[in-house]
This record gives C-alpha cells, sequence and structure tokens, in this order.
C-alpha cells in the first residue's frame, strides 16, 4: 500500500498517498484502512507518524475513525474530476518516459499554476 521515499517527512507522504488513492478511486468510500499500529510496522516508522497523517485526513475530510470501528474512507470524500486525472496521468508517463523526477514534475505544475 504505502511506500516511503525521499526527503519529505513520512506522515506528509502517508497523507499525500492516501490522499490520491482517494482521488483516483483507488480506495473507496467506507473503504477500511490499515490500523496506525499495522502501517507503522509494515512501514518500520513510529505509530505516532502514522496517527499523525490519519488524523490530518480525518480533519480533512479524507477519513473518518470510530473506536472499534477502524478508519475509513469518508463517505464525504470525493473523487477528482476526470479531465484533470486523466491529464495528471499523461503527465506521469510524460515524466516516467523522459526520466523527469516526481518532485520535479510538481515544480513544473507549481510554475504553470493556475493554467491560462
Amino acid at each position: 500500500m504505502v511506500t516511503l521515499s525521499g526527503p519529505t517527512p513520512p506522515a506528509e507522504q502517508i497523507r499525500d498517498q492516501i490522499r490520491g488513492w482517494i482521488a483516483t478511486g483507488q480506495l473507496a468510500a467506507g473503504e477500511r484502512l490499515p490500523s496506525v499500529r499495522q502501517l507503522a510496522k509494515d512501514l518500520a516508522i513510529a505509530p505516532g507518524t502514522v496517527a499523525k497523517a490519519y488524523k490530518a485526513l480525518e480533519v480533512e475530510g479524507y477519513l473518518t475513525a470510530r473506536t472499534g470501528g477502524g478508519t475509513r474512507v469518508s463517505a464525504n470524500a470525493s473523487t477528482t474530476n476526470r479531465a484533470v486525472l486523466d491529464a495528471a496521468r499523461r503527465l506521469a508517463q510524460t515524466s516516467a518516459e523522459t526520466g523527469t523526477e516526481l518532485d520535479d514534475a510538481i515544480r513544473v505544475l507549481r510554475a504553470v499554476w493556475p493554467p491560462t
């Protein structure tokens, strides 16, 4: 599921990946996520790091957490517009084909934002 790499703090990487999976429909409303302890064990990081990521996603409305019910994708979490998703996939594909690193592709996207 979640993978960690690079200089970005682990909690931020977890949040970004889960947001992306929700946006692309890879995680559906109501779907259960691994427990904090399980994901921390899988990633070999402190449980507090995973808890921080999950809490931030809950505050943002992506996740809901219930004692005994686990952490699930919120029913209110929305998916990205299909045109935006398709464009993002094209950017990812082109970046991979040209050897452009993720951070560089993000910098380019930020530089042209908002689109004119």
